[in-house]
C-alpha cells in the first residue's frame, strides 16, 4: 500500500463530516497532532441538522447502518460510545413499505421474523425464495467487506496481484456479483413489491437497480438484514460524539474556520488557508472536499464523472394528532409509486434528458416515533418533525430553475401523498427548509447532488477516485466520492483508509472488532 512520504507529524483535517471526524480520531489514536477545520458552526457535513423555531431535525443522512464502525472509530482514541452520551438503537422493523395497490411490507433484519412478514405478503413459496437471497446477499457482503470496502487500493492490478484481494474477486464471480443487481434479484423472487424492497438501494449508488453491478448487494444486506438503526437525539448525535471523542483526545477543533486553499512547495502541501486570514501549517492534509470543490485546493480531477441522482428534501412538523390518522406509523416509510423502471429512467438520465419523477416513490422519515424526546409541544398541541424526501435528477441530467419549481413541486408532492391516504399532510405539514440540487450546488457538490459520483463500474471500488491524487504528494482524499463510496459506514470507512495511507498502518482496531463485534444494540419498536 502506497503511502505518504517525509514527516508526517502535524495533520491538517479539512471538512468535520463523517469522513475527516473518522481521519482525525484514526490520526490522533496514532499520535499524530491533528487539526480539523470545518466552516459550519457544528460538526457533522452531510450530517446536517436543520434548527427550526423550537426544533431540530436532521437534514442529511437519515439511514444508519453497520453501527459498529462508529464504535470501532472511536475505538481508535480509547473512547467509548456511552462516555460522549451516544445510545444506538435497532430499529423494527427497520422500514415499513407501502404499494400503489395499498399493500405493505414491514422489512425485519431477523430472518424469521422476515420469512413470516413475507409469507404474509407475498405466500410460502416467496418467503421460501427470501431466505434463498438473504444467503446469497450474506455471501456477497462477506466476500466485499474486507478486500473491497475496508480497503485501499494502489492500482485496479490490487485485485489480482494481492491474494487475499484475488480469493475474494474469485469468490465475487463465482457468486455472480459482477452481473445486473435487478436481474440476479428477480430471478431469485417473483413478487415485484418484494422485488423492490431488496434493489431500491441501488439509488444509494446512484444507479437503476437493472443497471447497478450485483455486487451492491451488500447494501440491501447490510439495510435488511444487518438493520437500520438510529441514534438518540438523532443522526446529528452521532457527528456530537465523533467530535466530543476527538477534542477529548487532545484534537484541535475550528468550527466557523472555512478553508480556502492550500499553498504547495515542492509537490507538497505546507499550509492550509482559511477564510478568516490564518494559515495552518502541516506536513500532510486530508481533504473532505466534495469532488466538485477540489480544483480550489489545487487537487484536478483527470477524467469526467458521472453524477448520482440528486434528492429534493422537505423538513419541517405536522401535527402528531393528524400523523397518527395516517396509514402506517413508522420511523421510516418507503410509499413507492406504481411505476418503477420509469422512474429510474426519469431520475438517473444522460446530461439534459433527466425529468421529475411521473409517479413518485417517496422516503417520509418521522424520528420522533423512535425517540419520543423529538416531539414539539406547542401551545396549539403536540407536534413531530417530519422529513419527506424525493429522488430528483441532477443539475447535469435535468438543469432545472429550482429556485422557482421547489414551491410548486412540494405541493404536488404533498398532493400525490394525500391521495395515497395520508390526510391532512397538504394542509398541516408545514415545511420549514428545503433542500433541492441547487443546495448543495451551493455547496460545491458534484451536479448538485448530495449522493457524489454514482458507482457505475468505472467508478467503482479500485476504479474510483483515488484517495491519495497524483498532484500532490502529501494529500489524501477522503468523503464519499473516493474509496470506497456513499453512504454512513463507507464514508467513515474512507477516514479510516485515508488515516492508514499516511500512518501506513493496515490496522488500528483491536483484533476482534469487525463492524459488529461485542457491540448489543437494543431494538425499538
Amino acid at each position: 500500500m502506497r503511502t505518504v512520504g517525509g514527516p508526517t507529524d502535524r495533520i491538517v483535517v479539512v471538512g468535520a463530516g463523517l469522513s475527516g471526524l473518522s481521519a482525525a480520531l484514526h490520526l490522533t489514536g496514532a499520535g499524530r497532532a491533528v487539526t480539523l477545520l470545518e466552516r459550519a458552526d457544528h460538526p457533522g457535513g452531510r450530517v446536517g441538522v436543520y434548527r427550526g423555531p423550537d426544533y431540530e431535525i436532521d437534514s442529511g443522512a437519515s439511514v444508519l447502518t453497520l453501527p459498529g464502525v462508529i464504535h470501532d472509530t472511536l475505538a481508535a482514541v480509547g473512547a467509548e460510545a456511552g462516555a460522549h452520551g451516544l445510545r444506538i438503537h435497532r430499529l423494527t422493523p427497520a422500514y415499513r413499505a407501502r404499494f400503489a395497490d395499498g399493500s405493505t411490507i414491514a422489512v425485519h433484519s431477523d430472518p424469521d421474523a422476515m420469512a413470516a412478514e413475507v409469507e404474509r405478503a407475498c405466500g410460502p413459496a416467496e418467503a421460501r425464495r427470501y431466505r434463498r437471497l438473504r444467503e446469497w446477499l450474506g455471501r456477497v457482503y462477506d466476500a466485499a467487506y474486507d478486500q473491497f470496502m475496508d480497503t485501499n487500493f494502489d492500482s485496479p492490478l490490487d485485485m489480482v496481484a494481492i491474494p487475499e484481494k484475488r480469493a475474494a474477486l474469485i469468490e465475487l464471480v463465482r457468486l455472480g456479483a459482477f452481473g445486473r443487481l435487478g436481474a440476479k434479484v428477480g430471478r431469485i423472487l417473483h413478487d415485484d413489491r418484494l422485488a423492490r424492497l431488496f434493489t431500491f438501494q441501488a439509488l444509494y449508488a446512484g444507479t437503476a437497480p437493472a443497471q447497478a453491478l450485483a455486487v451492491y448487494g451488500a447494501i440491501p444486506h447490510m439495510d435488511t438484514s444487518l438493520g437500520v438503526y438510529f441514534p438518540e437525539g438523532g443522526m446529528r448525535s452521532v457527528t456530537a460524539a465523533l467530535a466530543a471523542a476527538f477534542t477529548a483526545a487532545g484534537g484541535r477543533l475550528e468550527l466557523n474556520t472555512e478553508a480556502t486553499g492550500i499553498d504547495y512547495a515542492a509537490g507538497r502541501a505546507r499550509r492550509v488557508r482559511t477564510a478568516d486570514g490564518r494559515a495552518f501549517d502541516c506536513d500532510a492534509v486530508v481533504l473532505t472536499a466534495d469532488l466538485g470543490a477540489l480544483d480550489r485546493f489545487g487537487i484536478h480531477r483527470r477524467l469526467p464523472l458521472r453524477a448520482s441522482p440528486s434528492a429534493f428534501v422537505a423538513h419541517g412538523t405536522v401535527p402528531a394528532e393528524v400523523a397518527a390518522r395516517w396509514p402506517i406509523p413508522a420511523h421510516h416509510t418507503i410509499d413507492f409509486g406504481a411505476a418503477w423502471a420509469d422512474t429510474f429512467a426519469e431520475i438517473a438520465a444522460r446530461p439534459g434528458r433527466g425529468r421529475l419523477m411521473s409517479d413518485p416513490s417517496l422516503l417520509l422519515t418521522r424520528p420522533a416515533l423512535t425517540d419520543p424526546g423529538l416531539f414539539v409541544d406547542r401551545p396549539t398541541g403536540r407536534h413531530e418533525p417530519l422529513t419527506l424526501l424525493a429522488p430528483c435528477p441532477n443539475l447535469v441530467a435535468a438543469p432545472l430553475n429550482w429556485d422557482r419549481l421547489a414551491p410548486a413541486y412540494l405541493r404536488e408532492l404533498l398532493c400525490t401523498l394525500e391521495n395515497r391516504g395520508y390526510r391532512g399532510i397538504a394542509g398541516h405539514f408545514t415545511v420549514d427548509h428545503l433542500d433541492t440540487p441547487e443546495t448543495w450546488r451551493a455547496q460545491g457538490m458534484l451536479a448538485g447532488t448530495p449522493f457524489s459520483a454514482a458507482h457505475v463500474f468505472r467508478q467503482t471500488g479500485p476504479f474510483r477516485p483515488r484517495n491519495l491524487p497524483r498532484t500532490a504528494t502529501n494529500v489524501v482524499l477522503a468523503g464519499c466520492g473516493t474509496t470506497p463510496g456513499v453512504g454512513v459506514p463507507t464514508t467513515l470507512l474512507s477516514g479510516k483508509l485515508a488515516a492508514r495511507r499516511i500512518t501506513g498502518d493496515p490496522r488500528h482496531a483491536v483484533p476482534g472488532s469487525g463492524p459488529t463485534a461485542g457491540v448489543v444494540f437494543p431494538a425499538t419498536n
